[in-house]
């Protein structure tokens, strides 16, 4: 049978079906086999516990494995090894689903809260991530045996202590992150009138000038050696060289790289849809290079169920992460042997050499889609020689 000689006991009805969905996510053969080999092991052990197809539980194939490192086998498989194989018995319903669990009234908020984020915000999935996971801080700090919610009585001292608890020992952007996130709770606590007042203006500002620094760049020499660094006849060469075009030519965020899915891409029109931040549609013209760097990549990554342009290496195939763009840039720098620059510097860098060239400030702000002109406006400090030609001598400095 696919994948071992042995009978798979209960399981046997489910062996073709896993083996396909394997392959699917892009295990080779030879993994395929051996974890066919657990689907054949487990199904054995139910045969002689007489545990029928549909009563397996979490618990059981922990007590297997248990009873396999007591047996003295020398490597016995691990809970997170057979996630594969508990996710597809579960699916197929030949394993009890996993329980819920019981969700304390905190959680309960913290659900409606992440739903609020979502719907009314428009907030990206790692945006909400941060958001809630500072909320639940905050409430769970505050719980009480008559408060399970952790906002009764909250006032703005209460706030000032929490926030200067937290930003104790971060940077100045990350205080200024997390009073963003703490303002944002307060936010959805008055809107669902679990505190009388509006709280949101009593959290503290950060202290810090803004705008003090210039864009920081990257030489165009270093930027092409990163893209000369990457192997476009290897699949993991293609994608890397894919993405850094991404960043370089069209200065795209990481979570739009990452969200990019082929109907974005409109050949004929020479276009690229970018989905950005709250939830913008933006339209770029996809240069002829941008166009080769995904096509070279495409055709090597061939057909995938998933309609995401940019997919992981290795099994199971799905879906990159934002922060799997950063990770490729950090190490095509340490390859190729450059100070290590984060993906977002390449933005700049592109800002920057567009002013180089006489694009105006406004087709800058359309090119990375910036929704307030006030926010391209730092990159006006970059042009040193114009600044000069308007900076007025200083008073009593000699002429």
């Amino acid at each position: 049978m696919s994948g071992t000689r042995r009978k798979p006991g209960r399981l046997g009805p489910f062996v073709e079906g896993y083996r396909v969905r394997l392959l699917e996510l892009g295990y080779t053969p030879q993994t395929v086999r051996l974890m066919l080999k657990e689907l054949g092991r487990l199904g054995r052990w139910m045969e002689a516990e007489g545990i029928e197809v549909g009563r397996l539980d979490t618990a059981s194939v922990e007590a297997l494995l248990a009873a396999r490192r007591a047996g003295g086998e020398r490597r016995p498989a691990s809970m997170g090894e057979l996630r594969q194989l508990i996710a597809y018995l579960r699916e197929v319903g030949a394993m009890q689903p996993e329980p819920a669990p019981t969700l304390t009234p905190v959680e309960l908020l913290v659900d409606d809260y992440r739903e609020w984020l979502i719907r009314e915000r428009g907030l990206a999935a790692m945006t909400v991530l941060r958001y809630e996971t500072l909320a639940r801080r905050f409430l769970t700090s505050r719980v009480t045996p008559a408060d399970e919610l952790g906002v009764e009585n909250l006032n703005g001292a209460d706030v000032a202590r929490f926030l200067l608890g937290e930003c104790g020992r971060v940077s100045v952007g990350s205080a200024k992150g997390k009073v963003a996130e703490l303002r944002s709770l307060l936010r959805f606590l008055h809107a669902w009138g679990l505190t009388p007042v509006a709280l949101a203006e009593s959290v503290p500002q950060v202290a810090g000038w803004r705008e003090t620094s210039i864009p920081p760049s990257v030489p165009t020499a270093d930027i092409e050696r990163l893209l000369a660094g990457c192997d476009r006849s290897t699949l993991d060469g293609a994608r890397d060289f894919a993405m850094v075009m991404l960043l370089a030519r069209l200065g795209l965020r990481c979570v739009e790289i990452s969200r990019l899915e082929l109907e974005d891409i409109d050949w004929r029109a020479g276009q690229l849809l970018v989905r950005g931040k709250a939830r913008r549609d933006d339209p770029l013209p996809l240069p002829d290079d941008v166009g080769g760097a995904l096509t070279g990549y495409l055709v090597l990554r061939g057909r995938h169920e998933s309609r995401r342009v940019f997919l992981t290496l290795r099994a199971p195939i799905r879906p990159i992460r934002a922060d799997l763009v950063g990770d490729v840039v950090q190490r095509l720098c340490r390859q190729i042997g450059v100070p290590h620059v984060g993906p977002h510097r390449l933005r700049h860098t592109l800002a920057t050499a567009l002013l180089a060239r006489g694009a105006s400030l406004q087709a800058i702000s359309q090119v990375l889609r910036h929704s307030d002109l006030g926010t391209t406006a730092i990159y006006a400090k970059v042009d040193l020689g114009r600044l000069r030609q308007v900076a007025q001598p200083w008073p009593g400095a000699a002429s």
